[in-house]
């Protein structure tokens, strides 16, 4: 997957996210979980963007740590709001699905550029 595929790829799953977030009832629990899920799940596209426009091999590693981080945060409200049954399990499913998907993308791209960054050290 190229980095344009995967900056769309980003972005329709910040927009998902979006809906997920309109769908949560309005309440306490409800807006406050949704204020943190917008936060986490829209952050990952915008990091991957700053990071293809990294300085470096170290700044781009640097920043996919970021996009790491904001998935796994995602992940985790995507779990809350299943286990204090806010929405239906089946309704997320596919969008739990994309965010651990994403996650391995960028977990492979860390591994990958932690090579990269290291082979440049031994030479």
């Amino acid at each position: 997957m190229n980095p344009d595929d995967l900056k769309k790829r980003f972005k329709v799953f910040a927009l998902r996210i979006i809906k997920l977030s309109k769908s949560l009832p309005n309440d306490l629990i409800g807006n406050t979980i949704g204020k943190q899920i917008i936060r986490s799940g829209t952050s990952p596209g915008a990091n991957y963007r700053a990071a293809c426009l990294g300085k470096s091999d170290k700044d781009f590693l640097n920043k996919l740590k970021i996009v790491e981080e904001e998935l796994d945060e995602t992940s985790y409200w995507l779990e809350l709001i299943i286990e204090a049954e806010l929405v239906n399990p089946d309704l997320l499913e596919d969008l739990i699905n994309e965010n651990n998907e994403l996650f391995k993308i960028i977990v492979s791209s860390i591994t990958t550029m932690k090579r990269k960054i290291n082979s440049k050290k031994e030479n």
